[in-house]
């Protein structure tokens, strides 16, 4: 199998820019928030979708298990929908750029802009004196990944809001420095209800690649009958129906939300359908309706991790575009700090 060339959108184009990490169990959470709203964006932007391999390692990470997971992820992204003859996918520690962008933005970013980022206090909690360098300039290098295809756009969740804010904010101190609009700043894409997937065990927390208990998640690569054990061991309550007070019911409110991004379904749609039901009858259906889904995803992503070579060619592709836009980008800004360019040779 050979792909087929990644198509070259006009420079004109609105740009969209989004990545997930390959740290491996891929998760209902990450299709329903992140990748199945690519797929629909991807007619109307140039999309820039890559691995986050270099976020990846502010956690020590497995090198072995980390180039499967690059695979893995990208196989993903192509089984939810993601057309890579018009996206460009690629892991982010194949363009450089990233990392050159990340120190010329850090040099005009305050500390105590980093200061107020949540994510890292919530990271680093009791051991703030202890945590790396990376993981406290992470929001830097996610400007940087923006900013280096000048990206007009970007698909957040509410836990993302905050970087994106940061990266506007160092786009505007770059342009100011410099007097020139040379960074557009990226507008942020809210999509839909299901943005934030919480837990199977415990609906307050985020559906998780990291939490310890595989049921408290939907991996992509689950086969039904364990689509089907997860879902009937998923946390409830003791109330006779679904939509009994369901605002106050964390798990059941979940499971609803979870329905209702399945079947394309407004939360008072899928209230609707199924508030009168017990919570026996409404996983029946929430599980019919999670094998119709995923079933076809994960049956071509094992297709597509049987042929590593194909995915390669994919990111091959990938990286020739990326870096393309990156390296334009990249000499305008040389230009504008006053770096001495020379040509090969």
């Amino acid at each position: 199998m050979h792909p087929s060339p990644v198509t070259r959108h006009p420079s004109s184009a609105k740009r969209l820019l989004s990545g997930v990490q390959p740290t491996g169990n891929l998760h209902l959470g990450n299709y329903l928030g992140a990748i199945r709203n690519w797929a629909a964006l991807q007619q109307q932007f140039e999309c820039f979708l890559f691995l986050a391999d270099l976020h990846a390692i502010t956690v020590a990470q497995d090198p072995a298990k980390l180039r499967a997971h690059v695979r893995e992820t990208a196989a993903a992204y192509i089984a939810c929908g993601i057309d890579p003859k018009r996206c460009a996918i690629f892991p982010q520690s194949a363009v450089s750029e990233h990392c050159e962008l990340a120190w010329i933005l850090s040099c005009h970013t305050p500390l105590g802009w980093l200061n107020r980022m949540t994510q890292f206090k919530e990271k680093a909690g009791k051991h703030r004196e202890e945590a790396s360098l990376g993981l406290y300039g992470y929001p830097v290098l996610m400007a940087a990944d923006i900013l280096v295809y000048r990206a007009t756009h970007v698909p957040v969740g509410e836990d993302q809001k905050q970087h994106l804010e940061l990266a506007r904010d160092i786009a505007g101190a770059f342009n100011r420095h410099y007097g020139q609009d040379y960074f557009p700043l990226p507008e942020p894409v809210i999509m839909g209800a299901a943005t934030r997937v919480m837990s199977l065990r415990d609906g307050t927390k985020k559906m998780s690649k990291s939490d310890e208990s595989d049921y408290s998640r939907i991996n992509l690569t689950d086969d039904a009958d364990t689509i089907a054990k997860k879902i009937k061991k998923a946390t409830s309550d003791s109330f006779a129906t679904m939509g009994e007070t369901i605002e106050s019911r964390p798990e059941a409110s979940n499971l609803l939300t979870i329905y209702g991004a399945l079947n394309n379904l407004s939360r008072e749609q899928a209230l609707a359908e199924c508030g009168g039901e017990n919570f026996s009858a409404f996983k029946q259906k929430l599980t019919d309706a999670a094998v119709a889904h995923l079933a076809p995803i994960s049956a071509k992503m094992r297709e597509l991790l049987a042929s590593p070579d194909y995915i390669d060619d994919i990111l091959r592709g990938g990286i020739e575009k990326a870096r393309g836009a990156a390296g334009q980008t990249m000499q305008g800004v040389r230009e504008r700090v006053g770096f001495l360019e020379f040509s090969a040779g």
